[in-house]
């Protein structure tokens, strides 16, 4: 593999979501050199897809206590407290900040900032804008700050050194490239991608899992995948899908199954304001009971419907379906990982100069399953402190000199996300964890990427492009040649060549995500928050810990135990 450009920069973020951003911001008002690397385009994340809200503290009639106290309720006693107690103290703030970036939230007739409920929060404090187009506001503002990113750039490793982080090694339409930093900030999203049917876009595929992996860093909590309750269901559908927001439901929607009844009652005190892991459950036995594949959501009694939910009025028109007229068929789809890479609330792991913050990172909030609408709230906290945080790094010397070749082990995605759709959705078994596990391993092959970075693979320094961030970037050409046969082109390949190389990263991404998550469920032999096995129905005080993932030298999975009172130990 030939290096076709360098750069250098005091911290790379990876993701344009709100985390990303967000870090990236701070970073720069602090006067860090920063490059962002994004796969996609500027609308092509997460963040831009989320509908209900921002949960942060209302002024009147809530309480951070309160908000904690919902959050640890939702975590089934997996979350870390004090982690929990730090980004909801922080909400306001972040709130604030974005604020002033230009985003704007919808109001209420009083002139204040509209609130509604949504499932498992005891009171109104969701914030919102355009409806349910929140994660778009987020976005657009975040878009608007002009902060440089390198957009069709896919990160394949991150480099480490005696001191730490010192580079990464990328993809883009300008060929394969290095960047030297002593800080790397992962933001790269969840793993919807390993299911054949998310609310997720197509760029989730458990990149930051695998990069924080390959580093040496350790993942934890990655059994507990959060399934939204209703997702707009259609025949055959597959690939995101369009969700309908828990707003609906905070707003009055019932759930209903096919003979009019209703899905929740008698299963929790809240009903359909239950935890999402209590709600995809119910639906989840409701469907097998009856042997249907999905249920409804009956909103046809809500006025202004189209007015307060504009994004999901027009995806249910899509589908043939008006909400106002018709019952809106809905099924769990994955939606969030509530685990990932073990931080600190300050998106520091273990690896000096590793952070990682937004769904990617496992910071303690969300514990066995997240709290509805705190995931924008941790991106934004977490972001701002991950980006401060870099900061420490400045001094530390980073250049990469050297790679060395490595081997990526993928499985063909289409085998990936049958296996853990059948196997390791909503509800879980031993035999089918294993039968998952097996059949991935089985199909798995390796493509060897020789050292980017040996003598003749190095650009001329003459040769100069220019891409906004990056300082230093060289341009030369070059082919990448893997085994067995499958070949990684040069700068001027079509978008198609670039396209096909960029599923190989996402595949390999994908297989060591979902082994190791698969190896997580296994060892959890209980059923606790967003994790349901029918051969342990209950949950087992002996197993209140989460479950570290790291990979040993050999390149196989060591999986261990860790209390969950206690915070991961990261380095500085």
């Amino acid at each position: 593999m030939n290096v076709s450009w360098e750069a250098e920069a005091d911290l790379v973020v990876i993701g344009g979501g709100v985390a990303g951003l967000t870090a990236a911001r701070t970073a720069s008002l602090r006067g860090l050199r920063v490059l962002t690397l994004s796969k996609g385009g500027p609308t092509d994340t997460s963040t831009q897809y989320a509908q209900g809200g921002i949960a942060v503290v209302a002024p009147q009639g809530d309480s951070v206590d309160s908000h904690v106290h919902d959050t640890v309720e939702a975590g089934a006693g997996l979350c870390e407290i004090d982690a929990v107690r730090s980004i909801v103290e922080g909400g306001q703030a972040a709130i604030a900040a974005l604020t002033d970036l230009g985003a704007v939230f919808d109001l209420g007739r009083d002139g204040q900032i509209s609130r509604t409920r949504e499932g498992g929060h005891s009171t109104r404090r969701i914030i919102h804008a355009g409806g349910d187009a929140t994660g778009a506001e987020v976005q657009r503002a975040l878009n608007a700050a002009g902060l440089p990113v390198l957009f069709g750039a896919a990160a394949l490793r991150v480099v480490t050194g005696p001191e730490g982080v010192c580079g990464v090694v990328a993809v883009s339409d300008n060929g394969f490239g290095v960047v030297h930093t002593p800080s790397v900030l992962l933001a790269t999203g969840g793993l919807g991608q390993l299911y054949a049917a998310s609310t997720n876009p197509p760029g989730a595929t458990g990149d930051g899992v695998a990069l924080a992996l390959w580093a040496g860093a350790a993942v934890a909590d990655l059994e507990f995948v959060q399934f939204h309750p209703t997702v707009l269901f259609t025949p055959g559908g597959v690939g995101r899908r369009p969700l309908i927001s828990e707003a609906v439901r905070g707003e009055g929607a019932k759930l209903v199954d096919s003979h009019g009844d209703s899905v929740t009652a008698g299963v929790h005190p809240r009903g359909d304001l239950a935890p999402r892991d209590v709600v995809s459950r119910a639906i989840a036995a409701r469907m097998r009971a009856l042997g249907t594949d999905h249920v409804f959501l009956d909103a046809r009694h809500l006025p202004g419907f189209a007015q307060r939910f504009p994004t999901i009025t027009a995806s249910c028109l899509a589908a043939g379906i008006d909400p106002a007229q018709q019952l809106i068929p809905v099924a769990p789809a994955a939606h969030y990982q509530c685990g990932g890479v073990s931080t600190d609330t300050y998106g520091r792991t273990e690896v000096p100069g590793l952070y990682a913050a937004g769904e990617v990172a496992r910071t303690g909030l969300h514990g066995a399953n997240r709290l509805a609408s705190n995931s924008l709230l941790e991106g934004l906290v977490v972001g701002e402190r991950a980006g401060a945080a870099a900061v420490e790094r400045l001094g530390v010397r980073a250049r990469v000199t050297e790679i060395g070749s490595w081997t990526a082990e993928f499985a063909e995605r289409a085998v990936v996300q049958q296996a853990m759709t059948e196997h390791a959705s909503v509800v879980r078994d031993g035999d089918g964890l294993a039968h998952a596990l097996e059949r991935i391993e089985a199909a798995i092959g390796t493509v060897t990427v020789p050292d980017p970075c040996s003598g003749e693979a190095r650009p001329p320094a003459s040769d100069v492009v220019s891409v906004p961030g990056a300082a230093g970037l060289t341009d030369s050409r070059g082919v990448m040649q893997s085994e067995p046969g499958v070949a990684f082109g040069d700068a001027g390949e079509s978008a198609s060549v670039w396209a096909r190389h960029l599923r190989y990263v996402e595949d390999a991404a994908l297989t060591v995500t979902a082994r190791a998550l698969l190896r997580a469920a296994a060892v959890r032999a209980e059923s606790r928050g967003c994790h349901t096995r029918t051969d342990h129905p209950d949950a087992v005080d002996g197993r209140r810990h989460s479950t570290i993932v790291r990979l040993d030298p050999q390149g196989g999975f060591d999986v261990s135990a860790m209390p969950a009172a206690t915070a991961v130990v990261c380095a500085r």
